[in-house]
């Protein structure tokens, strides 16, 4: 969820990852604010809108999905995402894509 952090008010639910136990396992702000990163137990990775909360981008492609996405992390410039996996593995993404 997304949070207000003046008023504790939900602005988003990003629902989306698949109802598993844990299933968000991090989550992370682009550098400029306009897109949050989840990591999930489901074996993706997703790029949401801030402002909306739409789903984006589904990161697909580790191979482990009993533990799979562990983390999720913009890069600087926000560019780029990377995703580390149970599956022995880190994923760089093209952000945009």
């Amino acid at each position: 969820k997304l949070w207000d952090a003046a008023s504790g008010e939900c602005l988003h639910a990003l629902e989306g990852h698949d109802d598993l136990e844990w299933a968000v396992k991090s989550a992370a702000f682009s550098p400029d604010g306009q897109q949050v990163v989840t990591a999930s137990h489901d074996g993706t990775a997703k790029l949401w809108d801030a402002a909306s909360g739409e789903c984006l981008h589904a990161l697909e492609g580790h191979d482990d999905l009993e533990w799979a996405v562990k983390s999720a992390a913009f890069s600087p410039d926000g560019q780029q995402v990377v995703t580390a996996s149970h599956d022995g593995t880190a994923k760089l993404w093209d952000a945009a894509s």
